[in-house]
C-alpha cells in the first residue's frame, strides 16, 4: 500500500513531504474476538473469565470489562480464526457473548 506523505526528521522537527511511501498492509487473516455487553454476567465473573481463559492480568481484565460495559462491546483478542476459536468457545461456555469478527 502506498501512502501519500513521507515524514522527514530535521533536527528534532517533523516535516511532511508528498511522496510515495511504502506502508504495511494489515494482516489479511487477522480476525477479532469481540465480547458484547449483557445484563446477566457480573463484573467479577467477566474479569475471572478473562483471567482464566485469556490469561490476562486482573487489571487488564477489569479495564476490558469496563470498556464492554460502557461501549457495549470490545475486542479482547486478535488473530487467525483457528487461534481465536478455542478462546471464543471457552468464553461462550462460561456464558459470555463472544463472537469472531472480520
Amino acid at each position: 500500500m502506498r501512502d501519500k506523505y513521507a515524514v522527514l526528521m530535521t533536527k528534532g522537527k517533523e516535516h511532511y513531504q508528498e511522496d510515495d511511501v511504502l506502508t504495511l498492509d494489515p494482516i489479511k487473516d487477522e480476525f477479532k474476538l469481540v465480547v458484547h455487553n449483557d445484563n446477566h454476567n457480573t463484573f467479577d465473573w467477566v474479569i475471572e473469565c478473562f483471567v482464566k481463559v485469556l490469561k490476562y492480568s486482573t487489571v487488564q481484565a477489569e479495564q476490558l470489562s469496563y470498556i464492554i460495559h460502557f461501549k457495549g462491546k470490545a475486542t479482547v483478542k486478535s488473530g487467525t480464526k483457528k487461534e481465536l476459536k478455542p478462546f471464543k468457545d471457552a468464553l461462550v461456555d462460561k456464558g459470555l457473548s463472544a463472537v469472531i469478527e472480520d
